[in-house]
């Protein structure tokens, strides 16, 4: 097998790619059926030439490809890739070291090191804080609840990875109404269970009722779940308010930063994450703001020692390390990985502290104007403007019936395949969310965006 032919190919088909994205129409074109006959097929018994394979694989997936990582989508919290990124990652796959300990590959676990050091200092984090790099904020979210499981039980005299939790205290999860539905999977994967979870009342516009919290806690262990960016509107929570609840009752907070940790990186939103700081856990994705590679992810914790037993293990064959040495299995939940970190560490390098902050300021310019160019138009009523880079709105039906046309505007916007907005559920409303997260975007993107709007909803108004 030729390695160089095959990253040849590899590397025609990507960069034809990517330098479609402009042009290209941001839905998939080819149907359940197309792809199925193409990729659908039986496994010969033959060898293949690599670049072959690659060739035939870049033909088989054409057309069923949704363009997410151009700068005409706006939904789901999906972001780009940044060049640096993408090329490290690629580097990344060509060096195959597994990430898991140092003795694995010494340069990468410094980097690693080094990399998180800088995730700290940019997101406005204690600098004593530890941190582990996981897939995604799902996985962040695992980790730092496990961390918070050990302290919360070691305090009450109970020792959770030796005993289990069969006996132990019940941990409780205070979290909003609007909670991001990973906060729940976290709870059901650590044992914790959904009959932990406690939803309290969100004010109009998001914000955690932390009156309603606080009257419910007692001096069992608990976490408070608090939001960096809800899910629709972008609100923000009281941190500093929910770190005096937590000293008072000898609990732990936790912050789903997925979107809006990155508001740290910003002289103009910095504000928004005003003690936050104070706080027990951060999770956060690097595949969206950050516009890293998909299978990245941020997790740090303001107590490094529970954090370090609620995942460390040894076995035999491990190489033991030396003073100041990391081994990264002792942070993650994961025991062999890919080097995440090397995308992140390019990512960072190639935008400075400079360029993040004015790649998270565009961002949420480009949002208000989205949000700002539809809801002008007739129709379309503005349910919440953007605090950062998300804002949501719906469109009204002259029959009263403003869910069922919200959809409907939405699925013509996304079959005309200039852009892309997604659905969402809003205080028992049908909703269109707005997130601008892609480094790709400009105002054109925007402009486009407001146009394919305005005249989706010519046509159906004849």
């Amino acid at each position: 097998m030729s390695e160089k032919a095959a990253l040849d190919r590899a590397l025609h088909h990507a960069t034809e790619y990517l330098e479609s994205l402009e042009t290209r129409s941001v839905i998939t074109t080819a149907t359940h059926e197309e792809l199925t006959e193409r990729l659908d097929i039986e496994l010969q018994d033959k060898s293949l030439p690599a670049e072959q394979v690659i060739d035939e694989l870049a033909r088989g997936v054409e057309g069923g490809l949704l363009t997410s990582g151009g700068g005409r989508f706006f939904a789901w919290a999906i972001g780009g890739t940044l060049p640096a990124a993408l090329a490290a990652d690629w580097l990344s796959s060509a060096w195959d070291q597994n990430a898991g300990i140092y003795a694995c590959s010494p340069a990468l676990a410094i980097l690693e090191n080094t990399c998180g050091n800088w995730l700290k200092d940019v997101l406005g984090l204690p600098p004593s804080a530890s941190f582990a790099f996981v897939t995604g904020c799902q996985m962040a979210h695992v980790t730092a609840l496990a961390a918070a499981r050990h302290k919360l039980l070691a305090d009450r005299g109970w020792d959770v990875e030796k005993r289990g939790l069969a006996g132990a205290p019940q941990i409780t999860i205070h979290t909003g109404e609007l909670r991001h539905e990973s906060i729940l999977r976290a709870a059901r994967f650590l044992g914790l269970g959904l009959d932990a979870v406690r939803h309290h009342p969100c004010s109009s516009d998001g914000q955690l009722d932390l009156d309603a919290v606080e009257a419910s806690l007692d001096d069992g262990p608990s976490v408070i779940v608090l939001q960096a960016g809800e899910f629709n509107t972008g609100n923000y929570d009281d941190f500093a308010r929910a770190a005096e609840l937590a000293r008072k009752h000898q609990g732990w907070v936790h912050v789903d930063g997925a979107i809006g940790l990155w508001a740290a990186a910003s002289a103009k939103t910095r504000h928004l994450m005003k003690g936050c700081e104070l706080l027990d856990s951060w999770a956060t994705d690097g595949h969206k703001w950050l516009n890293l590679p998909f299978d990245t992810g941020f997790v740090f914790v303001a107590h490094p020692e529970a954090h370090k037993q609620s995942m460390t293990i040894r076995a035999s064959y491990f190489s033991a390390g030396g003073e100041g040495i990391r081994d990264q299995i002792d942070w993650g939940p994961e025991w062999s990985r890919r080097a995440r970190s090397v995308p992140a560490y390019a990512a960072l390098r190639s935008l400075g502290r400079r360029g993040l902050e004015e790649l998270v300021d565009r961002c949420c310019e480009h949002a208000r104007a989205i949000v700002a160019g539809i809801g002008a138009l007739p129709g379309v009523e503005v349910v919440s403007e953007p605090i950062i880079n998300q804002g949501i709105l719906r469109f009204l039906a002259k029959d009263g019936d403003h869910d069922r046309r919200t959809d409907e505007v939405i699925d013509r916007i996304q079959a005309k395949g200039v852009t892309w907005f997604g659905g969402s559920n809003w205080r028992g409303t049908r909703v269109m969310r707005v997130i601008v997260l892609n480094w790709r975007t400009r105002e054109k993107d925007v402009a486009d965006a407001i146009e394919s709007v305005r005249q989706v909803l010519e046509e159906l108004d004849g």
